[in-house]
């Protein structure tokens, strides 16, 4: 396990674990410690209880002789094998070197100045700073919006491209000039490219659109084929310091496997490494599972530091093979776990080396790429959901489409997400496009080893969507992080895209917690401002939208979409009112109709507004040979 913590409340959200795991961070370190090797004796003064992560994420790092605290509370604990020390006894130290492990350390400094060995060397964090010109708020260094990063699977290769997709959504919360900083690794984890991309200037400062394609950067920098990540930081950041994006893989030209069918897209990775993850299928007859690794930090992966397992089944299979510093290595999911099969599921044990990962599903030459998720360690099942009060209507609901019957198979496999979660007591509900429930099914009380997986052909419903909501009739707990993975099956091609998400609260007029939730501002959230991309000249895009209700709301929404063309320049407006718990399938290029969208052009988009209520959207693209993609929307 990397002994890293990503979240500290003290210093808002994990931006020091973001401060230290920056590329660029990285490379200072190395520096920084090729100076500290220089001494025989160095002591660590660690203030911000950040010195632990630091020397994990850089395994070259000097050996210390001791290390010193200064909460009362925190001496004579273990750290990095030592004892912590009171600050008190440093300056009867003899020590050559001392590392003020914190940032903006010159007060620290002035604080000890009177009180340090005259000798000593002294050394801080603020050796790691990355350049200012890549700072959002040049004053204060450890504000989350200068570490607005994350990273992205990306590939060219075989005739397998990637195309990131997102918008300059910045600017909408006063950003003036924003720009990408953007570097990519291949599979080894060496650097193939490093370039920044201009995203908005004072002048102009639309939400313009973003577009970022493998095959051009290839073409560029006259690159080889490669599979590696690509790691973008946004500067100039404002409201936001997440990069949000959609990512989709296709296959083109004569050399594509599966003929050039192969298309899928995926949400963005969390900015942040988790202990496990999960919402991976395991393969079906036919299929090959592979789980894509790739390492997030400056370290390696030390062979048995990630392992796999059956959900709830508790026997770990550990990777005994290391992998490199920013490295990427393709896991066949069925030579480390024989013999098992969908609908089981599989929980990664990454130890916190890796964002959010991905799965390529391989049948019949044709590929798909999903995301797993993040399994929440931190999370105990709330007594509180059980005896929510009726003015909470019908609680937690995790939507989800089904797609037309005569095309699609929908099918939804509840997923585990949280360590704590050894049962999942649930309900299943369908509603059509005019949101009339048109049935239910009691799911159970599912055990965390279940391989429950629901064909929503059983209903006879044409099209609309699901609902998964809690159900206590057989026990059971609930902590309100309701996963599932659903998946689609096109009957005629074969195809098949799926996607994962969570429950929420939905349109009420009470809160529980943080619950509703938007994209922006605190609860009850009951607003709508959600990304949708267009498609090109062989592929459609389209959104699954829904208007889920866990209490009575306004009996239809006001939905805006807003046409936009790639510099952010609205062309079209078009109202689709949705009933309450009712679902709408909306294509562009026929809202719009395909003139208009082909002016809005690459880059262009279309942005989703509602005020009145909170929408939760799937989106998608879909060819001429029957290949589709879909996943989950972000909002901003």
């Amino acid at each position: 396990m990397l002994n890293i913590q990503t979240f500290d409340a003290r210093s808002g959200g994990n931006v020091l674990y973001k401060a230290m795991a920056h590329p660029l961070a990285a490379e200072q370190a190395v520096k920084l410690f090729e100076q500290l090797r220089g001494f025989d004796s160095i002591a660590v003064f660690d203030p911000d209880n950040i010195a632990s992560a630091l020397f994990a994420m850089h395994p070259d790092a000097p050996e210390i002789t001791a290390i010193y605290v200064q909460d009362i509370a925190e001496v004579g604990t273990r750290r990095m094998g030592l004892w912590a020390r009171a600050l008190t006894e440093l300056p009867q130290s003899h020590h050559q070197a001392l590392l003020i492990a914190s940032f903006n350390a010159d007060r620290i400094r002035a604080r000890l100045s009177h009180f340090l060995p005259g000798a000593i060397r002294i050394f801080d964090l603020d050796a790691l700073r990355i350049p200012e010109s890549h700072l959002s708020v040049p004053g204060h260094y450890l504000d989350r919006l200068n570490f607005a990063t994350n990273y992205a699977f990306f590939r060219e290769q075989n005739g397998l491209s990637t195309r990131l997709v997102t918008a300059n959504y910045w600017a909408g919360y006063g950003a003036k000039r924003v720009r990408l900083w953007l570097r990519l690794f291949d599979i080894t984890g060496a650097v193939l490219a490093q370039w920044e991309q201009e995203l908005s200037s004072g002048a102009n400062s639309a939400i313009r659109g973003v577009v970022i394609d493998s095959a051009e950067v290839r073409k560029r920098f006259n690159l080889p084929e490669f599979t590696g990540q690509l790691f973008i930081h946004a500067i100039g950041a404002a409201g936001h310091d997440v990069v949000k994006y959609a990512l989709d893989s296709y296959a083109h030209g004569d050399d594509a496997q599966g003929g050039g069918d192969s298309l899928s897209c995926t949400h963005d990775a969390n900015a942040w490494p988790s202990e496990r993850y999960a919402g991976m299928p395991a393969p079906a007859p036919g299929e090959q599972v592979v789980l894509w690794v790739q390492n997030s930090h400056a370290t390696p992966i030390p062979a048995g530091g990630i392992a796999l397992d059956r959900m709830g089944a508790e026997h770990p299979v550990l990777l005994n093979q290391e992998i490199a510093p920013y490295g990427t290595l393709a896991i066949d999911v069925g030579d480390m776990l024989p013999g098992i099969k969908w609908p089981a599921q599989i929980e990664l044990r990454s130890g916190r080396h890796i964002v959010r990962p991905r799965y390529e599903v391989t049948k019949a030459g044709r590929t798909r790429i999903a995301h797993l998720n993040v399994e929440r360690a931190d999370l105990r099942p709330d007594p509180g959901i059980k005896m929510l009060p009726e003015q909470m209507g019908r609680g937690y609901l995790l939507p989800f489409p089904l797609l037309p019957r005569d095309r699609f198979r929908s099918i939804i496999l509840p997923t585990p997400m949280a360590q704590s979660q050894i049962n999942l007591p649930l309900r299943l509900e369908v509603f059509d496009r005019n949101g009339v429930k048109r049935g239910e099914k009691f799911l159970g009380n599912l055990p965390r080893v279940h391989g429950v997986a629901e064909d929503l052909a059983e209903f006879d419903l044409d099209s609309g969507h699901g609902e998964l909501l809690y159900d206590f009739s057989n026990g059971g707990d609930a902590d309100g992080w309701l996963h599932a993975l659903m998946r689609y099956e096109d009957k005629n091609s074969g195809h098949i895209a799926e996607s994962s998400f969570g429950a929420h609260i939905y349109n009420t007029l009470m809160i529980y917690r943080d619950e509703p939730q938007s994209y922006s501002g605190p609860a009850p959230g009951l607003t709508t401002r959600l990304f949708l991309k267009l498609g090109d000249d062989t592929r459609r895009s389209f959104t699954c939208l829904i208007y889920p209700a866990s209490g009575p709301w306004a009996a239809q929404s006001s939905t805006r979409f807003l046409l936009m063309n790639a510099e952010g320049i609205e062309i079209a407006q078009a109202e689709v009112p949705i009933a309450c718990s009712g679902s709408a399938l909306v294509f562009p290029d026929e809202l719009f109709g395909p003139a208009l969208v082909l002016e809005a052009g690459i880059g262009g988009y279309v942005l989703i507004r509602d005020v009145t209520c909170r929408l939760f959207g799937y989106h998608g693209l879909m060819d001429q040979k029957g290949g589709f993609s879909l996943d989950h929307m972000f909002g901003f």
